[in-house]
């Protein structure tokens, strides 16, 4: 089914025609605008210009009306990607901090990066959320939205496999990525709001101690799943680098009411994201979610064609 993202921009659409009667009231005894010719009858279309003028005394109004319905957006409902919504947003907040590089992992019986261990799991768990409205997280140094909350589990998906470490920044800022998922989704009225939030490392960036994020978070109704990756724990007397901060993690996933998990394979890892597939689970109580194709290029593309040769028949002319 065909329609509108912005339906009111067609309010615009008899714009030129109210211009055109002010004009005409403004000439009734008024001075008139002199302009060379060649330039007079492009722009009133009145005989003298030629085949020319004919063909583009209507090009103008035709640009305008494919403007206006580019703005409008138009957009056709996708049906096959249509799905019941759950009412749960969830945010899955992954590493990319320097250690993710790390070759400890094993895939089809070949070494990777802890990365690519996510990468290949976490894609899998984020298809398996159709219904749920889903943002992805990525920090480093820093914490940003790889994706804004969406239905469309296929573009997190995408997201995901295409994240790559040292985009934000080597150090691991936990802290940064609760407070940034907390601020999103505290402003969401869903019934279910959770945070997946994976790590191999210490906080090591950021003002706020991850555990005052944790209870942030438990105040705004949000539970918080985490992740801890590596096979060595972090102990703060001997600050062992590679060491992931077990103790910090599960005490997030304590304060906010969520669970807290270890993994050291990747057998391990996707366990982990079955659990957490059947504690959130993705049954449907509520109607269905909508995905569109947008199809505003189209209109947009052909005023530009329009108006490039519209310029084209108007410098012919001058000549």
């Amino acid at each position: 089914m065909w329609g509108l993202a912005d339906p009111w921009f067609l309010v615009l659409l008899p714009l030129p025609l109210l211009v055109m009667m002010m004009r005409g009231r403004g000439h009734e005894g008024g001075d008139a605008l002199i302009v060379p010719d060649a330039i007079g009858v492009r722009l009133s279309g009145v005989s003298g210009g030629g085949g020319g003028a004919e063909r583009t005394r209507y090009l103008p109004l035709l640009i305008w009306v494919l403007l206006v319905l580019a703005l409008a957006g138009p957009r056709k409902v996708i049906p096959s990607l249509a799905a019941p919504t759950t009412g749960r947003e969830i945010v899955l907040a992954l590493d990319l901090s320097g250690s993710m590089v790390r070759k400890d992992f094993s895939i089809d019986n070949q070494t990777v990066t802890r990365l690519s261990a996510v990468k290949h799991v976490a894609t899998e768990f984020i298809k398996k959320r159709a219904g749920d409205r889903v943002a992805l997280v990525l920090f480093g140094s820093q914490a940003y939205f790889g994706t804004p909350q969406t239905y469309d589990v296929n573009a997190v998906a995408q997201a995901i496999d295409a994240a790559a470490i040292g985009v934000s920044g080597r150090a691991t800022a936990i802290s940064e990525a609760l407070g940034l998922s907390v601020k999103r989704l505290s402003q969401s009225e869903a019934a279910s709001k959770v945070i997946v939030l994976l790590s191999d490392g210490v906080n090591n960036s950021g003002p706020v101690r991850p555990r005052d994020a944790a209870k942030l978070a438990r105040d705004h109704g949000i539970r918080v799943h985490t992740i801890a990756m590596g096979d060595k724990d972090y102990d703060p007397a001997t600050r062992a680098r590679d060491a992931v901060d077990t103790a910090t993690l599960a005490a997030i996933a304590d304060i906010s009411g969520g669970e807290s998990y270890r993994i050291r394979t990747t057998d391990e890892l996707q366990q982990v994201a079955d659990a957490i597939d059947k504690l959130e689970g993705n049954d449907a109580d509520g109607p269905a979610a909508e995905l569109y194709r947008d199809f505003w290029s189209w209109p947009a593309g052909a005023g530009f064609l329009l108006l490039l040769g519209m310029m084209a028949e108007f410098g012919r002319g001058r000549k």
